[in-house]
């Protein structure tokens, strides 16, 4: 939260200071109202919208839009700036030379021959204002076309072992699939949704966990997706979570009425008729070679704004003696809101961070604007013996694509520890 404000603050300045040499060149767009007005307001507003991110509970589709805006905004005036410092330095430069020199009238006469006059010089500056601008525009415009048309359907597999003391020695090196966060309403290409479910099935995994947002709203959106997904199968099963999303409340509001209930029970009636057991503050045992594990599966439990479904205690019930519990839970803020306390959950599986879909993830360095709101927000957390894991996500919400953080497809391999 203090870098986020920090960062704030230096962006108003980089405002004032490119705002100042735009005033001061000869472009003449740059002196009329509308400009001024509409420079000062997008600031103003793109500060509010972070702050109110960050504070408030808004939707976290317009809390992505807002941080994505602001770090690119400030990356790409932060750029224009070190342009304009380096024009700036060239131009103090001829300044110094002609107040050191200035005393000698053959160097006056001299420099008037060799340097542009201060108007030839003022038209230079615009035009390089002008070039800049271009240039440090294209730049955002760029990468967003990019990840619209290349980042949202370039699924990634990546691999992950879980080190767990206490697993039995029949579940030794099983592999455990995980998607998340389907947002089948937001989708366009249905050749590329099955490309990614290719990927997926190509692992081979014995079990495959979905952990929440099937849609966006409404059931109906996995109308020309459903055929796709009801491929996704497991030699011991998928086993699926509702999201903050698959409740409908941000269609048909947070009151409870006829059609959002018909909505809800449509969207369980899909998780079954693809196979897939739903896990509503419930769970299951695997068995295998007379050894077994404890799947649970609760419904969305985050921290604010998001709904308070799950209920931990209730599907915990009768797994005391399964020697290792994998939770499946939608909002990775749960972990650290409830389920540390739990100690006998040793893994934790979440999603919805989308890892807001912009930013960079290598294999020993990630950052995000997620990070400015959630603790956990992309890959594997341990605290003491527990563990969990965020899965950025399959699909995508509001902006139509990924930068960086690319949509996901985990390959868990169990190890004892």
């Amino acid at each position: 939260m203090k870098l986020i404000l920090i960062n704030a603050f230096i962006l108003l300045l980089i405002d004032f200071y490119i705002y100042y040499a735009l005033q001061k060149s000869t472009i003449g767009w740059a002196k009329n109202t509308f400009f001024k007005v509409t420079w000062w307001a997008y600031s103003v507003l793109l500060l509010i919208g972070v702050v109110m991110g960050i504070y408030l509970n808004i939707p976290l589709m317009v809390r992505s839009v807002a941080l994505v805006a602001f770090f690119l905004t400030f990356t790409s005036k932060a750029f224009y700036v070190l342009v304009l410092l380096m024009d700036d330095l060239r131009r103090g430069s001829i300044w110094m030379k002609r107040k050191i020199f200035g005393h000698a009238k053959n160097k006056i006469v001299a420099e008037k021959k060799k340097e542009p006059t201060s108007e030839n010089e003022a038209i230079s500056r615009s035009q390089f204002l002008t070039r800049a601008g271009i240039l440090v525009a294209a730049v955002p415009f760029t990468t967003l076309s990019w990840g619209i048309a290349v980042g949202g359907y370039d699924y990634k597999v990546r691999r992950q072992k879980l080190y767990l003391p206490n697993l039995p020695k029949a579940f030794n090196g099983m592999k455990i699939g995980q998607i998340s966060d389907i947002h089948s309403g937001s989708f366009y290409n249905k050749k590329a949704v099955q490309g990614g479910i290719d990927m997926l099935l190509a692992e081979k995994p014995e079990v495959i966990f979905f952990t929440g947002d099937l849609v966006n709203n409404k059931a109906d959106e996995m109308r020309n997706y459903q055929d796709l997904f009801t491929k996704v199968k497991a030699p011991l099963g998928v086993f699926s979570i509702l999201g903050n999303h698959d409740y409908g409340d941000y269609f048909y509001g947070k009151e409870d009425s006829p059609e959002k209930r018909k909505n809800l029970q449509h969207v369980k009636e899909i998780h079954k008729v693809m196979g897939w057991d739903l896990l509503l503050n419930e769970h299951r045992k695997i068995r295998v070679d007379k050894e077994e594990i404890a799947v649970i599966g609760v419904e969305n439990w985050g921290t604010g704004r998001f709904p308070k479904y799950g209920k931990i205690d209730v599907a915990k019930q009768h797994t005391e003696d399964s020697p290792v519990k994998l939770l499946l839970s939608h909002d990775p803020s749960h972990w650290r809101a409830q389920i540390l306390d739990h100690r006998d959950i040793d893994v934790m599986f979440a999603g919805h961070t989308h890892g807001m879909q912009f930013g960079v993830r290598g294999e020993h360095y990630q950052w995000s604007p997620a990070e400015y709101v959630y603790n956990e927000w992309a890959g594997l957390y341990t605290e003491g013996k527990q563990q969990l894991y965020v899965n950025v996500g399959y699909g995508f919400l509001g902006y139509p694509g990924r930068v960086g953080i690319l949509p996901e497809i985990t390959v868990f391999e169990l190890v004892s520890a």
